[in-house]
């Protein structure tokens, strides 16, 4: 699944480890969803979302949804 996880934490100027602290997740965690290595837990994407303030389909995207 394709995010746009580091976008919005470059954004914010937040490290992979700052994140991960919000997320109370490991900086691991953090570089897994970012590179699609690991589809997060439908709540971490919900905290994920939240702590964005944004809807989840706007930092997750389906590959058939990116054309």
């Amino acid at each position: 699944m394709l995010n746009r996880l580091k976008v919005l934490r470059a954004e914010r100027n937040w490290s992979q480890g700052d994140l991960a602290d919000k997320l109370e997740v490991s900086r691991q965690s953090v570089n897994a969803i970012e590179t699609g290595k690991y589809d997060p837990s439908l709540p971490l994407a919900f905290r994920i979302a939240e702590l964005f303030e944004l809807p989840i389909e706007e930092i997750f995207i389906s590959p058939t949804r990116r054309a």
